[in-house]
């Protein structure tokens, strides 16, 4: 009867060792993180806003402008920030020549006036936003970095955001969340009045 308990004693413990492990909850590695896919690249949430614009090929011109109008250093600092992010293709709808004109170094106070134009203060989610709609009987007004106001409003199910002369972009991608804010993606550039 010993030795039988003994059996059934080692039985017992390997058991609950073997079991221990898959009882024991998951506990994801450091580097599995939720990421959306922007311009074909994953942006990490642990990366801050130029940290991983830089890696979206959608996002080439912003990325050269947000330099020419030396917005890096802001960009990347502690924030944070709800950047509205025109794509390539939202800057290409420009009038021929505009981006060029833009980029010289004469024109960076009027370069980093539209830039600023497209950052909020704050990390604001598509679902903030949304409730600021709610709230607002069907719009919100946000007050940017540059100073002067974004409206919002949702419309055929769809996230719109207004500039001062009332050109609408709509947010493609939502909540890209950065280490120091959040991306918008939108498909049209803004700008102030």
């Amino acid at each position: 009867m010993n030795a039988k308990f003994s059996l059934t004693a080692a039985t017992l413990a390997a058991t609950v060792a073997f079991a221990a492990p898959i009882a024991a909850p998951f506990v994801a590695p450091a580097y599995a993180e939720m990421t959306k896919m922007v311009g074909g690249a994953p942006m990490y949430p642990s990366k801050n806003i130029i940290e991983n614009a830089v890696n979206s090929k959608d996002h080439t011109t912003l990325v050269a402008a947000v330099k020419a109008a030396g917005l890096v250093d802001t960009l990347e600092g502690a924030g944070p920030f709800t950047v509205f992010a025109p794509t390539n293709e939202a800057f290409a709808r420009l009038p021929a020549g505009t981006v060029e004109t833009l980029l010289k170094p004469e024109n960076k106070g009027m370069l980093t006036s539209i830039l600023t134009y497209h950052v909020v203060p704050g990390r604001l989610t598509e679902a903030e936003i949304d409730a600021m709609i709610r709230d607002g009987g069907g719009k919100a007004m946000l007050k940017t970095v540059q100073g002067e106001e974004l409206t919002f409003q949702r419309s055929g199910g769809r996230l719109w955001v207004i500039d001062a002369k009332g050109d609408k972009a709509e947010v493609t991608i939502p909540n890209v969340m950065q280490s120091n804010g959040v991306i918008q993606v939108i498909n049209k550039v803004l700008l102030p009045s």
